[in-house]
């Protein structure tokens, strides 16, 4: 017997749920395809048949892919933000989503093919950024303003001064 978790994120697709939730259980840690399930009858936007939705995790967070038509689309009011540990694993999940099929942006964000906005942030660019040495969180933050995928070393050196 499954159990659903008790809250979990719904993102909405335009037919793409089992392919989007494949793509981020083969990248990111602690992410599988946990059920795909279909329509038991014909609907407003899909046949008897077609997968309807798609129970997902993504690093450990219970999510749902919805294949609700086209309707409703994807902005940055939401997104994942991904906690990195050094540079390889910032270049790793960057790289991974802007390969396939999805567009870099300003400040460690990155959307992906289906629309969804993703922040690939290394810790150290938040310990930079939250630091109670005003300076140092200036000049961090700062450098960050002139990044696309963050870049650790610049990240560094601005803190150093």
């Amino acid at each position: 017997m499954t159990t659903t978790a008790k809250n979990r994120v719904c993102l909405w697709f335009d037919g793409d749920a089992e392919m989007a939730a494949k793509f981020y259980a083969s990248i990111f840690p602690d992410s599988s395809v946990d059920a795909v399930h279909r329509a038991p009858s014909d609907y407003p936007a899909g046949k008897k048949g077609d997968v309807i939705t798609v129970d997902f995790t993504v690093m450990g967070i219970a999510c749902m892919g919805l294949n609700g038509g086209s309707t409703f689309t994807h902005n940055e009011s939401f997104s994942f933000q991904v906690a990195t540990i050094d540079q390889a694993e910032t270049d790793q999940y960057w790289n991974a989503i802007i390969a396939n099929g999805g567009e870099a942006s300003a400040c460690g964000w990155c959307k992906d093919r289906w629309g969804i906005s993703w922040q690939i942030t290394p810790v150290a660019l938040t310990q930079a950024v939250t630091s109670s040495d005003a300076a140092l969180a200036e000049r961090a933050f700062d450098a960050m303003l002139t990044m696309t995928k963050i870049d650790i070393d610049t990240i560094e050196a601005a803190v150093r001064g």
